[in-house]
């Protein structure tokens, strides 16, 4: 079967499995459940896993264990608890990946947080650093909670992708809010359907990212559900076939859902008897 297309901005993918780098124990363990998940995008938190305290490069970073030539980095502002914060971090990735000559330069995985405990976006600084990222020409691919009048703002502030969490970052529990994303996918590709819709957080395992394809989503982002999952390396195996599963799924339409039974051999419309 050839593969379907997936754009998201100024890119062109294949896989629609956007995988993180962080909380692995190692960069092999990283670098081989990238390849096991198909994965072609990869999201690095630039202030974590880059930078140095003081905001210089770490002698070895992640960065330098990544095959740039194989994977297009997403950096993200993760650890941002402001709209400035945010900015600062976007711009500096931005010089980081044109050093290294990688076209992840050209965009952004935006998160202003809210607060430590939870996790949860701020929208007011979402939005306002959004705008201004759109402003210095970056394609920012936002993530936001499952509200759909929040995702239609981010929209039309410019974002190139609004992500929707499926819920908290890391807590493992899933599409909490089913309808919500529904709602999301259907504002957002109102007069633009290849408009990117991309489930963002809470992935735990498998069947969440089927899940989050069948809802008709365009892809899906996680990292804890592979890299905390007590064997990594099968879990992006699982990863990777979920995604596709939950798309083909999605495109091929389900049966609607009924109160009472239906015979699955019936007695009534067959199209020729044994006798004819």
């Amino acid at each position: 079967m050839q593969q379907e297309s997936f754009r998201v901005g100024p890119f062109t993918f294949t896989s629609r499995l956007f995988v993180g780098t962080g909380k692995y124990a190692d960069f092999d363990q990283m670098n081989a459940c990238l390849e096991a998940s198909g994965g072609q995008v990869v999201t690095v938190a630039v202030r974590r896993d880059v930078l140095t305290p003081e905001g210089g490069r770490r002698p070895q970073s992640l960065l330098d264990a990544l095959d740039s030539r194989r994977y297009t980095i997403l950096p993200n502002t993760a650890g941002c608890f402001t709209a400035q914060d945010a900015i600062r971090a976007a711009r500096l990735s931005r010089e980081l990946l044109e050093g290294v000559d990688n076209p992840g330069a050209q965009w952004v995985k935006l998160e202003v947080l809210a607060d430590k405990r939870t996790l949860l976006p701020d929208p007011v600084g979402s939005l306002q650093a959004t705008e201004q990222l759109v402003k210095e020409g970056f394609a920012v691919l936002v993530y936001t909670s499952d509200d759909p009048i929040m995702a239609k703002r981010l929209k039309e502030a410019g974002a190139t992708s609004v992500m929707p969490a499926g819920s908290p970052i890391g807590s493992g529990q899933g599409v909490l809010n089913a309808n919500n994303i529904r709602i999301i996918i259907e504002y957002l590709k109102e007069g633009d359907p290849d408009y990117p819709v991309i489930v963002d957080a809470g992935v735990g395992t498998a069947s969440d990212v089927s899940i989050a394809m069948e809802l008709g989503s365009d892809g899906v982002l996680l990292n804890t559900g592979i890299a905390g999952a007590r064997d990594p390396l099968r879990m992006a195996r699982a990863m990777r076939h979920a995604i596709e599963a939950g798309r083909l799924a999605y495109q091929a339409g389900r049966i609607p859902k009924k109160l009472y039974a239906t015979a699955s051999s019936p007695t009534e419309g067959v199209i020729a008897s044994a006798g004819k």
